[in-house]
């Protein structure tokens, strides 16, 4: 079977189980698939900026809040159906993205993350200077119901968790054929070794941009559904916690691994709520319960990088490599060693 019909395989039957469990499972469960689905959107799109073109990102929430705000505006005041306003959102935040990536084209390691930084503080901020139109502190409320076809059969967790894995599978559909395509291998080459890929014909910055471009989308995206699920958008919803969440995330499942981007949202949605659960139900007192969360979540990230350095995604490759692979599983495509100057000089000596 070829790539991309194993890609609409893989799709449809995690579609299928999302589904199942969604049915299930309780209207709270409903909620965190909900979460997860507008997590793994953005930490995906971390991933492949961070994990493929090397660029450190600290200030992803700032791009969040401009995918959920353009949502929030457009429903409110256009009364725009969600896939329309989806749309607009995220083609909003492209262009952000794209005047900060011209920007971090020429940065490098801790400028980089420094300059992003500065953007996750900045930008939510700018919701208390116009609360006419940003709504201040409390933000805009958001109206998203259930289809009057679907009303009396689909409750509206489950209809959210629906809408929100249908959107986090697509975009992981198309980040994974952009991965794997020519775009895909110029961001190797550029994370490898800048220097060689330009002697090799590559425009960096161009490759940096576009990155930067394709994440930040992907961070808009998961900013619109984050509207939709908690029906309302504020300034709040966008600190630095969130933008560190996203990069602890990715780091977690694997950078560079879009199922990664899977099992990294599912522990940083999941950990806090079954260690709340366990803090509760052995009758700890709220100001001790209130820090287990936070604990477990050490823990939990001090566990996964002791025994998988390269995240989850790696150990389980390391594991599939221990016990024999299937054959025909995709791989990275490796990236043929680019002849420089002072390689020609190394060879004709020898």
């Amino acid at each position: 079977m070829s790539t991309l019909p194993r890609r609409l395989a893989t799709l449809i039957v995690v579609a299928a189980i999302v589904a199942f469990l969604s049915i299930k499972l309780s209207a709270f469960r409903d909620y965190q698939i909900a979460e997860v689905a507008y997590e793994v959107t953005a930490v995906a799109g971390l991933t492949v900026l961070t994990g493929l073109s090397g660029q450190i990102s600290l200030g992803h929430g700032a791009f969040m809040a401009i995918g959920g705000y353009a949502t929030a505006l457009l429903l409110m005041h256009l009364n725009w159906p969600f896939v329309a306003a989806l749309v607009i959102a995220a083609a909003v935040t492209a262009a952000a993205g794209a005047v900060v990536g011209i920007a971090a084209a020429r940065l490098r390691g801790p400028y980089l993350a420094g300059a992003t930084l500065m953007l996750g503080v900045a930008l939510p901020a700018v919701a208390y200077a116009y609360p006419a139109t940003f709504g201040g502190d409390q933000g805009l409320d958001v109206t998203f119901t259930v289809p009057a076809s679907l009303s009396n059969s689909v409750p509206p967790t489950r209809w959210d968790a629906w809408v929100g894995t249908t959107v986090a599978l697509v975009t992981m559909l198309l980040l994974a054929n952009l991965c794997y395509s020519r775009i895909g291998r110029n961001w190797r080459a550029v994370r490898d070794d800048d220097v060689a890929a330009s002697l090799d014909g590559i425009n960096v910055a161009a490759a940096r941009i576009r990155a930067f471009v394709v994440s930040a989308t992907c961070a808009g995206v998961a900013g619109s559904l984050l509207a939709i699920i908690t029906l309302n958008v504020a300034p709040g919803a966008f600190t630095l916690a969130l933008s560190i969440s996203l990069l602890t995330a990715a780091v977690i499942g694997g950078l560079g691994s879009l199922p990664g981007a899977l099992w990294g949202s599912l522990l940083i949605i999941l950990v806090p709520t079954y260690a709340t659960d366990v803090a509760t139900s052995h009758g700890l007192s709220s100001s001790v319960g209130s820090n287990i969360p936070i604990a477990a979540y050490g823990v939990v990230l001090i566990l996964v990088m002791l025994a998988f350095p390269r995240g989850i995604q790696g150990g389980l490759r390391r594991l599939v490599a221990l016990f024999g692979g299937p054959p025909g599983r995709e791989r990275e495509p490796e990236r043929k060693p680019i002849a420089t100057p002072e390689h020609s000089e190394k060879e004709g000596s020898s």
